[in-house]
């Protein structure tokens, strides 16, 4: 495994923030229940566990700030196991936002995709 440079990590990190609300989103728009943090994190690790897309520590603050902007809701439930959970569901707003998102997104990665290709 090579080691990865610093510009590599910087750029990794740029590219993640502007794509961890489109797939939170697009995670919690195909749950039928509410899921809570660890159960995303899980989930999103058994996705591609060769590339660590999103660490938990970056999965909290992503799905607070989707909340504060009203396209998530939470509700806070005992948990049999530990510290009571917060469960995280979209709302129509985020369903709107993520249909608006997933269109500039498919855009974008037309345009890069062209670009590389030459």
């Amino acid at each position: 495994m090579t080691e990865i440079t610093a510009p590599t990590k910087k750029f990794q990190k740029e590219l993640n923030s502007g794509t961890s609300s489109l797939v939170l989103l697009s995670v919690l728009s195909r749950s039928k229940e509410a899921m809570y943090g660890y159960q995303i994190a899980k989930l999103l690790e058994e996705s591609g566990p060769e590339i660590p897309m999103m660490k938990q520590g970056t999965l909290y603050p992503v799905l607070r700030s989707l909340e504060e902007n009203g396209l998530l809701e939470s509700t806070v439930e005992p948990s049999v196991s530990g510290p009571p959970r917060r469960y995280y569901q979209i709302t129509k707003e985020g369903r709107v936002a993520l249909d608006e998102w997933l269109e500039v997104w498919k855009q974008t990665k037309k345009f890069v995709d062209t670009i590389l290709k030459g």
